[in-house]
C-alpha cells in the first residue's frame, strides 16, 4: 500500500533518528493492520518515521524507529533482547548513495513495498524520494520486518531490519 503522507516534510537528518522499544503507539498518518498466524501486527508510518506494534499470546512489542525530539537513545547498528518469552533482534545501516543511484532505489524500493500484500509506504510532499516504506513476512514462528527511511537532500536511506521469535529456553 502506498499512501502520500499529509504533513510538511522537515529537512530531518538520518543522524536524528533514534530507537526505543516499548514506547505507547503514537499518532500516525498511516497504519497497516496484518494478521500473521497468531499475531497482530500493526504498521505504523509517524510524521518522523516508523512504529511497529506486535501483539500475540506471548505478549506485546513496541518498536520505534523516529526522529523523537528529546530522546537520547541514538539509532544503534544492531540490539539483541530477550523481551519475556520473545528474543528480539534489531539492525540499521545507513546507505549514502549519489543522486542518480538514490532515485533508482526509491524506485526499486517503493515498487517493492507498494506491490506487496504486507507493505506500506508513505511519501512525503515536496519530494518524490523522500519516504519511509516497511514490509513484514512471518517465517517460521518469527516476525520480521524491514524499513527504509529515505532522506533524499542527504543522499541517505536509513535501512533497518527486525526479528522478534520464541527465545530459548534457559537452561
Amino acid at each position: 500500500m502506498l499512501t502520500t503522507l499529509q504533513t510538511a516534510y522537515s529537512d530531518t537528518r538520518a543522524a536524528d533518528l533514534a530507537w526505543a522499544l516499548g514506547r505507547e503507539p503514537l499518532p500516525a498518518l498511516a497504519v497497516l493492520d496484518l494478521q500473521l498466524d497468531g499475531a497482530k501486527l500493526q504498521m505504523r508510518l509517524l510524521g518522523a518515521s516508523h512504529q511497529v506494534l506486535l501483539e500475540e499470546e506471548r505478549g506485546t512489542c513496541s518498536e520505534t524507529v523516529a526522529c523523537i525530539p528529546g530522546s537520547s537513545t541514538p539509532l544503534p547498528l544492531g540490539v539483541a533482547k530477550r523481551l519475556g518469552d520473545w528474543e528480539y533482534e534489531f539492525a540499521a545501516r545507513v546507505e549514502t548513495l549519489s543522486e542518480g543511484s538514490f532515485a533508482g532505489r526509491a524506485q526499486e524500493l517503493l515498487a517493492l513495498v507498494t506491490d506487496h500484500p504486507h507493505g506500506l509506504a508513505g511519501t512525503f510532499p515536496g519530494s518524490p524520494y523522500a519516504f519511509t516504506a516497511m514490509l513484514a513476512q512471518q517465517t517460521e514462528g518469527q516476525v520480521r520486518w524491514r524499513t527504509w527511511h529515505a532522506y533524499p537532500q542527504e543522499g541517505q536511506l536509513v535501512v533497518t531490519r527486525t526479528r522478534v521469535g520464541v527465545a530459548a529456553p534457559v537452561p
